[in-house]
């Protein structure tokens, strides 16, 4: 493939996110999304032959992407671990938000008894770092607590914070403000299960995390491309 092959196809592939998560699959025509690239139809239909194509190709590459950020090694204090991991999540669910919210529209719902195995493995990683945290003495110990439970809990808070900003306060980019109002939705079912000691690691993760990734005014679509989990 030449160079400029790659290149176009990679500003298509740029453009059709792009327009997919602002205006919805069913609304974007191959037509626009090469007027977009300021290509022509023909251009984009050789290297993408229908819609359905480009979105099979945005999906794989988003769930690589997710798939290789929690597979990297993770080392440090757990707190930091859980709330790098939490970040990217969000930020991975804003910057593919077409690929959740449009799947009945472009074929892609899966059936009954067919579960999404990348969500199946995000609630078992949530819930093997809660493990971490109950050996390291974080959670009271008078609380009778299941920590199946509260590993799924706390992953359809993350999960569909995205959706809320969208559906119920119509924000069309998300800042780093809007993401710390998610992370504190995310904690408000996290925290009460925490003792004092691990209510304090947490808010010095937290610390540490905004220092790392906030300046005023920044968006989500800034902070793509800085890396996944430390």
């Amino acid at each position: 493939m030449t160079r400029e092959r790659s290149t176009t196809r990679e500003r298509i592939l740029d453009a059709s996110r792009r327009l997919f998560n602002e205006q919805g699959y069913a609304a974007t025509s191959l037509a626009e999304i090469a007027r977009t690239v300021r290509i022509s139809t023909g251009n984009l239909t050789y290297h993408f032959p229908t819609k359905r194509d480009i979105v099979k190709e945005l999906g794989s590459r988003a769930r690589q992407q997710y798939r290789d950020a929690h597979a990297s090694p993770h080392s440090g204090p757990v707190a930091d671990i859980y709330v790098e991991l939490l970040r990217f999540a969000m930020e991975h669910a804003w910057q593919n938000r077409f690929l959740f919210r449009d799947q009945a529209q472009f074929g892609e719902r899966r059936g009954a008894g067919r579960p999404d195995p990348d969500s199946v493995a995000d609630i078992e990683i949530e819930f093997a770092i809660l493990q971490r945290m109950q050996a390291e003495g974080m959670f009271r110990e008078s609380l009778d607590l299941d920590l199946r439970v509260l590993s799924r809990s706390l992953w359809i808070v993350s999960r569909f914070w995205m959706d809320h900003l969208r559906e119920v306060e119509g924000i069309v980019e998300v800042t780093w403000v809007d993401q710390e109002r998610g992370l504190q939705h995310h904690f408000a079912v996290l925290f009460p299960c925490l003792n004092a000691a691990g209510k304090r690691e947490f808010k010095s993760a937290l610390e540490r995390l905004v220092g790392r990734h906030a300046t005023s005014g920044e968006t989500m679509s800034d902070l793509a491309g800085q890396g996944s989990a430390a």
